[in-house]
């Protein structure tokens, strides 16, 4: 009974976008955990290599938030895909002229910010977690923590105006990807009434800048020599 119930909520549109809606919550979480601690940056090098310390000492939180994050993302993409696949089924002769009237800028980028997001985590774990393409990454240690350090490699990293430009920009995607995504997941929770829209709208963007706009900080101030 359970089984047949929970292959109806994941083969229905409903069904998907409240599970898209779930692990959106479990990303934006994390969105504002991690520009929060990125903020750490502008405290000095003390401030963000001991912040780092913490979370490599608390291993079991950095490796649980590492697996739920993990889990929403691959589950927030294949129920995108699925949900995707229904629609079309549903809909299997393509319109001849696709009209966007009616539906904001991020909601029509929606579908291609996603891969470019899934590929900007790929680039950012080798940059600045692993140090695959960060040229001083291994060189770069806190004497005092005698850990990785976060401060020079994020200073290092972002001098070079390739990495910080590939930040930026994916940081632009993420924001109207969460813009709309906002948007969508107060609609599917049914925060929904047509006289709130305006104000529901305003406060998914104002989210959605925050905390890209915390994100592409780091990366700006250090190319404009603010933080060296």
């Amino acid at each position: 009974m359970q089984g047949s119930y929970l292959g109806r909520f994941l083969g229905s549109t409903i069904g998907l976008k409240i599970l898209m809606a779930i692990t959106g919550v479990v990303m934006f979480g994390y969105l504002i955990g991690h520009v929060t601690g990125n903020m750490l940056l502008f405290a000095g090098p003390q401030a963000i290599n001991n912040y780092s310390k913490f979370l490599h000492d608390s291993k079991g939180l950095l490796w649980g938030t590492r697996i739920i994050l993990l889990g929403a993302v691959v589950v927030h993409i294949w129920a995108t895909l699925r949900f995707l696949k229904l629609r079309s089924d549903a809909r299997p002769v393509a319109y001849e002229v696709k009209k966007p009237h009616g539906t904001t800028f991020a909601a029509r980028t929606m579908y291609w910010s996603g891969p470019v997001i899934a590929l900007f985590i790929v680039y950012h774990i080798l940059h600045l977690t692993t140090g695959t393409v960060h040229p001083t990454y291994s060189k770069n240690v806190d004497p005092t923590t005698h850990t990785v350090d976060v401060y020079a490699n994020l200073v290092e990293g972002f001098q070079r105006p390739l990495a910080s430009g590939i930040y930026i920009l994916a940081m632009l995607a993420i924001g109207f990807h969460l813009s709309h995504g906002i948007w969508s997941m107060l609609q599917t929770i049914g925060v929904n009434r047509p006289n709130w829209e305006p104000a529901l709208r305003c406060l998914a963007v104002i989210a959605a800048v925050l905390i890209c706009g915390g994100f592409i900080a780091v990366p700006a101030a250090v190319l404009l020599g603010i933080v060296k």
